[in-house]
């Protein structure tokens, strides 16, 4: 296996390479090449294949972090001490920020929500599965007595995360979409609580 060029030997970190990695695959998977994500740390394709064998096991990695760490952030959010209609806000101006402040990572949701077939979609149903079981059964035990009697939570949930995923990749259609204002919070205490 190749090792790191020595200029590059400071920075070629897993991290690193995973950041690159992100910003390819947003633009697709099959668009995204191995040698430029290499070029992007200042390394040589056999040097990450050093650390990620293959391309499958490098975007895995990329998954696999964005929700690990949309998952802590979700959990120290729900985890707060205020009451429950604080939490649910806070819950989704982090989804909404964690996605604004890293775009890549709603553009590789939305080509594998997509792409049935994509390379991630295991991945996908492994990680998001979870998350969205956790806010679920938060929801559900939480706000019990505020929350809509016959409201079908999951589907609450999905909606207000499709919103946010869209508006999130959707780069320079965003403002003329949806507009200047971030209306997130708005839709998820309409959809969610007996009363707003």
């Amino acid at each position: 296996m190749g090792r790191p060029l020595a200029s590059a030997a400071a920075t070629a970190t897993p991290e690193r390479l995973l950041d690159a990695a992100e910003q390819a695959f947003a633009q697709g998977y099959e668009a995204a090449r191995l040698e430029d994500i290499a070029a992007a740390c200042g390394i040589r394709r056999p040097s990450l294949l050093y650390h990620f064998p293959s391309k499958d096991s490098l975007y895995a990695a990329v998954v696999r972090r964005t929700f690990a760490h949309l998952g802590a952030a979700l959990m120290t959010v729900m985890s707060r001490r205020l009451d429950f209609a604080a939490r649910v806000d806070n819950m989704v101006d982090t989804y909404a920020s964690f996605l604004a402040d890293n775009p890549a990572h709603a553009q590789i949701l939305v080509r594998e929500l997509v792409d049935a077939h994509g390379p991630g979609r295991d991945i996908l149903l492994g990680e998001v599965v979870p998350l969205l079981d956790l806010v679920e059964r938060f929801l559900l035990l939480e706000g019990r007595d505020l929350l809509r009697p016959t409201l079908p939570v999951r589907a609450a949930i999905l909606q207000v995360a499709s919103a946010i995923i869209l508006r999130s990749a959707s780069g320079a259609l965003q403002q003329p979409l949806w507009g200047p204002i971030d209306q997130s919070r708005v839709l998820a205490r309409l959809l969610l609580f007996k009363e707003v």
